[in-house]
């Protein structure tokens, strides 16, 4: 005979088991889409952010990818279809350019003061960063000869997407498929770094700027007034935004950090330490932050890539170690591929030193199956430091209508340790060749060959009437530099 109570009591206890078992599926699952959630916010910050760390981007408003209404809505539909890839991809070289601008409230706003090609290889999760300086001269469809920092602000000038023509042009000139692009603002960046608390960054070598340029007084006759100088001692070192942005931008520290290899570098520590910040649990568990750092992409980025595009870079590439990036930098430093020379108006440009771009051509088709040893070595290597014991004061006037020229190589000759205290147009602009007065005669031969050796320029024995003028008010300046056209920076 059947026990109904007992029969009873079993069936509340399977109940009871099924209901937990719902209970704990619900619970996994709610975790599960907290996950996700979490997961597309780290690929919306991370792809933004490290790319912006790296470079210092207006066309397609991140708006577009970031979803236009509300971003939670549309996270069902963000996956891609495990057959759909991203251009480049079956041929295993994903090419991305990262533009940094000024911004508003800069001088030359659109001008990309930062230019990097990230080549990407699926197949291998290897990464090459180019950085490719803002003086390299290229031809620009219905412009001659333009340099490269020109084209994001013509095209926007032109009301044009500007990030769309700098891949076009640049995919012209070094016969390389560059599909993609990320463009940031100086504003973008700083702001980014506050929002995420600062960051920490252990500087590798102590760095001393004597020229870093002030924002707003860019055309300030007064060169004191122009510059500041920037110091940051070795080691660990809390950084703002703005402590950040310079740290990124320095162009004329002393010795080693002078170079644009160490500026490259400098950029890998900041990309570093943003990744790490913004995955920190401090970050992504504090909803007013996420949404402040939403809101800043949305001002001061912009792409042309899709959001399912990010997110299949970020599958693709998100273990990637730094052992596995790949740095190099375009310069003229010897045995690389470019030149220093002087454009037609007078402008300080870079050219290549084959006279054509077919060795950089072949550098960016190659970049995985050629090893860059020369050039790495090249810009590791700590550029020799002439010490001179001797102590002098320097004028040095500019000759030429090329601004910016005296500044420039004032900031060499303070690396010296000698001390410029004039540095100004001269009051005549049409000169030709670079010379030395030396009001000391001969007492202080050290620093005279010092000089000479880097500056190129000759010593004159003529004084001009102007010159002796110049002299008799300033019997504190033991040279005189005037630079012509002939300089070399």
């Amino acid at each position: 005979m059947i026990d109904f109570k007992k029969k009873m009591e079993e069936l509340e206890k399977q109940q009871n088991r099924e209901n937990f078992t719902d209970e704990i599926f619900t619970d996994q699952t709610k975790n599960k889409k907290k996950k996700k959630i979490t997961f597309y916010l780290i690929v919306f910050l991370v792809l933004g952010l490290v790319f912006s760390g790296k470079v210092i981007m207006s066309s397609q408003s991140t708006t577009d990818w970031l979803s236009g209404k509300n971003i939670f809505n549309t996270i069902k539909h963000l996956v891609p279809s495990s057959d759909k890839q991203l251009k480049g991809e079956n041929d295993d070289q994903i090419n991305i350019l990262l533009l940094g601008i000024g911004g508003e409230g800069h001088d030359g706003a659109y001008l990309t003061d930062t230019i990097i090609l990230a080549s990407l290889k699926p197949s291998t999760r290897e990464i090459a960063l180019v950085s490719i300086p803002r003086d390299l001269t290229v031809p620009i469809e219905g412009n001659s000869w333009r340099k490269i920092n020109s084209i994001n602000a013509i095209a926007e000038a032109a009301n044009k997407d500007g990030g769309a023509e700098t891949i076009k042009t640049l995919s012209q000139v070094f016969q390389i498929p560059i599909q993609y692009f990320i463009r940031v603002d100086f504003k973008g960046f700083t702001n980014i770094i506050d929002e995420i608390g600062g960051i920490e960054i252990n500087v590798e070598n102590t760095l001393n700027d004597y020229s870093y340029p002030i924002l707003g007084q860019e055309d300030n006759p007064d060169y004191y007034a122009r510059y500041e100088h920037l110091n940051i001692e070795k080691g660990p070192t809390k950084m703002n935004g703005d402590l950040a942005l310079k740290y990124v931008r320095s162009r004329h520290a002393y010795g080693i950090e002078g170079s644009d290899f160490a500026r490259a570098r400098r950029q890998q520590l900041v990309i570093e330490a943003v990744k790490n910040k913004l995955l920190s649990t401090q970050t992504l568990l504090n909803p007013v932050t996420v949404s402040r750092l939403i809101n800043e992409l949305n001002k001061h980025l912009a792409t042309n890539l899709e959001t399912w595009e990010v997110i299949r870079l970020w599958d693709l590439f998100k273990d990637v170690d730094h052992n596995q990036i790949k740095n190099v930098v375009l310069n003229d430093a010897p045995g690389n591929y470019l030149k220093s020379a002087t454009g037609s108006d007078g402008a300080y440009i870079l050219i290549p030193v084959s006279g054509n771009f077919g060795d950089i051509r072949n550098l960016f088709n190659n970049l995985f199956e050629t090893n860059n040893e020369k050039i790495e070595k090249e810009n590791e290597s700590e550029p020799e430091i002439i010490k001179i014991n001797e102590k002098a004061n320097i004028a040095v006037k500019n000759g030429t209508f090329v601004t910016g020229l005296a500044g420039r190589i004032a900031a060499d000759l303070e690396s010296l340790g000698l001390t410029v205290i004039d540095i100004s147009n001269a009051p005549e602009r049409n000169q030709t060749k670079s010379l030395i007065f030396d009001f000391t005669y001969g007492d202080k031969n050290e620093v005279l060959n010092a000089l000479k050796n880097k500056t190129q320029a000759k010593q004159s024995f003529s004084f001009p009437s102007w010159i002796n003028t110049y002299q008799s008010e300033h019997p504190e300046i033991d040279f005189l530099i005037l630079l012509g056209s002939d300089t070399q920076n």
